[in-house]
């Protein structure tokens, strides 16, 4: 399946790879960990089916280590496939993290018009103000949500606003000036569910560079066994998970955080990870065809 794979680097408990895709098809994304001694085949640890899932999540291989783990239903199109060859330069990550900067043609400070420039010392180009001098500096996005699993089942949000209108999602949001990443994401939870949670640790931090966001996704429990939809959600529902909709969600930064969160719970042991979302230029957010993995780390 896998046309290549670039270890960048690795350290006690922790492995960042890239990741390449060989062929056509919507079922090609790997999520790969390689130890420097793994354990003979009939030692690894063997996993229950789920059913409905085992399409969907791969089986895991432990090792001394790390671990190998196989996920799905990401598309390698050609013109994917394209991009993809390019980031096994070592360069790529530059390239990827350019993402998309919009124009700034006013000052929000003085409202004086700007220029388009490369500041003396730095290397990007930025809006510098004619008037005040200042300059605009423009920052990622901080996305954060709760994954929240109660009976052995992970609690969902139909949206019911745009983008990706009617589609799954974990409760989850922007994060808002004057409150942590836990805070806003037990705000978010309530906002978008009416579920009054605890949160118990962070479980994925998922870059996507080329939109300019981070996604922080917390573990969290209900404090109670109460929820129902907010404005913005017109459902919300428990999900076992080998009924998770898996062709129905709204954005790839939850598809990777339910495949994560799943083979975690096959493996027996909840990790944390960190990886980086690499999106097809022009794709929509929910589009499950249009995205790759890299740079997967996990602890």
């Amino acid at each position: 399946m896998l046309k290549s794979v670039q270890i960048m680097g690795s350290s006690s408990g922790f492995l960042s790879l890239i990741l390449k895709k060989s062929h056509n098809s919507c079922y090609g994304l790997s999520f790969v960990a390689v130890s420097t001694n793994p354990l003979p085949y009939s030692t690894a640890r063997r996993h229950e089916s789920v059913s409905k899932t085992d399409s969907l999540v791969s089986q895991a291989f432990l090792t001394r280590r790390t671990r190998c783990f196989r996920a799905s239903r990401v598309c390698a199109t050609r013109s994917e496939s394209n991009q993809d060859a390019t980031s096994s330069h070592p360069s790529s990550a530059a390239v990827h993290s350019a993402g998309n900067v919009r124009k700034i043609s006013f000052c929000q400070w003085c409202g004086g018009q700007t220029k388009h420039e490369v500041p003396p010392g730095e290397e990007k180009m930025r809006a510098i103000c004619t008037v005040c001098g200042k300059i605009a500096y423009q920052n990622p996005k901080m996305v954060v949500g709760c994954l929240i699993e109660h009976d052995k089942k992970i609690l969902l949000c139909k949206r019911k606003i745009e983008p990706s209108y009617g589609l799954w999602t974990l409760p989850a949001g922007y994060m808002e000036i004057g409150e942590s990443a836990a805070e806003g994401a037990i705000r978010e939870t309530w906002e978008e569910a009416r579920a009054d949670v605890e949160v118990q640790s962070p479980f994925a931090q998922l870059d996507i560079p080329r939109i300019g966001q981070t996604y922080i996704i917390f573990l969290a429990k209900l404090k109670k066994p109460h929820f129902s939809p907010g404005p913005e959600s017109s459902e919300c529902r428990l999900f076992a998970l080998d009924e998770i909709p898996f062709d129905s969600l709204a954005f790839s930064s939850i598809f990777v955080t339910l495949k994560l969160f799943i083979d975690d719970i096959r493996m027996g042991k909840l990790n944390f990870h960190y990886g980086t979302i690499n999106k097809r230029p022009g794709s929509s957010p929910s589009d499950m065809c249009a995205f790759s993995l890299e740079y997967h780390l996990q602890s």
